[in-house]
């Protein structure tokens, strides 16, 4: 499947009530995500596939590519997944909140 055959959606366009899948590495995650995502680094998702929520799941890294891989990914395994344009850069930059683990201000590493 190509990129641009993924389901996809704007940052901005993620529901707000929306199971949000972020596979960017601890590091990242530490310095800034969106309130309520799931965190599995991307590394770590073949493992940790079971940890995956039922429904439509949004997958978001810093930018997009990342993302891609593991939406794909998740599709073959028989996941509603839809990868986030732009990532946790796009989600900062529409105004979305980004915090750190205690709900202070983060920023996208």
């Amino acid at each position: 499947m190509f990129r641009s055959q993924l389901p996809s959606v704007d940052a901005a366009s993620v529901p707000a009530d929306a199971t949000l899948l972020d596979v960017r590495e601890d590091d990242e995650w530490a310095a800034g995500h969106a309130e309520g995502a799931l965190h599995i680094p991307m590394g770590e998702v073949v493992e940790r596939i079971g940890e995956v929520p039922e429904g439509r799941v949004h997958v978001v890294c810093k930018a997009g590519g990342r993302s891609a891989q593991v939406t794909q990914y998740l599709i073959a395994q028989g996941v509603d997944a839809v990868n986030v344009d732009g990532g946790m850069l796009d989600w900062a930059a529409s105004g979305r909140p980004v915090v750190m683990d205690g709900g202070a201000q983060g920023h996208v590493l």
